[in-house]
């Protein structure tokens, strides 16, 4: 289980996410946004390695969801990726990457998808996330992913061979309901600006 530490971060994720996600096509919000860390998940990495969070954020515009990954070295080929670094207080140094383009992460997706991992809790070591819920119909674990391509309100990965896309919401919508055509699923909570609860879906596995 990977252990959270209380410590400082330099600067800190929201920071970085602020001069991010005004490049992303999917964002709809201001070029100066004010967020909000307002909910989330994570993930362990196997080998120990990487961070693996699934992080809602909100803004004026709305709730995003982003996929990060935070790592001690650079992650070859990864460049485009890049969301910024960091210094953590007892880590060191970080790089924390857009998780779609990461396959620890991507990974780990489909493992929660197919019920073979547990969410866990964002802020807290060695605690399941029992809010996140997910279901899977499907036959067998999925191969592997293709490469990610963002849209205006998701990132898509096409699943080789089988006709099915993998469809991670970055643009949130409370109550959001899966379409007929989905084998598999994965929804979350978070904290909306009125201090209500709201329930999306994160991801669904379907064809297209």
């Amino acid at each position: 289980m990977a252990l959270i530490h209380r410590t400082t971060l330099k600067p800190t994720k929201v920071e970085l996410l602020a001069g991010w996600l005004p490049t992303r096509p999917w964002y709809r919000g201001s070029a100066a946004p004010e967020l909000t860390k307002a909910g989330g998940f994570r993930l362990d990495d196997p080998e120990g390695e990487v961070g693996i969070e699934f992080m809602v954020v909100t803004e004026d515009s709305g709730a995003y969801l982003v996929p990060l990954t935070y790592r001690g070295a650079p992650l070859a080929g990864a460049e485009h990726a890049l969301v910024g670094t960091m210094e953590h207080g007892v880590l060191g140094g970080r790089w924390v990457y857009d998780g779609c383009h990461d396959p620890v992460l991507t990974a780990g997706l489909l493992a929660l998808i197919e019920g073979r991992v547990q969410a866990q809790a964002q802020s807290v070591s060695d605690t399941p996330d029992r809010e996140v819920v997910r279901s899977y119909a499907g036959q067998g674990p999925v191969a592997g992913l293709g490469a990610p391509v963002d849209t205006d309100e998701s990132t898509e990965f096409a699943v080789p061979d089988t006709g099915l896309v993998l469809r991670l919401r970055r643009v949130l919508t409370p109550g959001s309901t899966p379409p007929e055509s989905t084998v598999g699923q994965v929804g979350g909570v978070w904290e909306q600006p009125d201090g209500s609860r709201a329930h999306a879906l994160f991801a669904t596995l379907q064809t297209p």
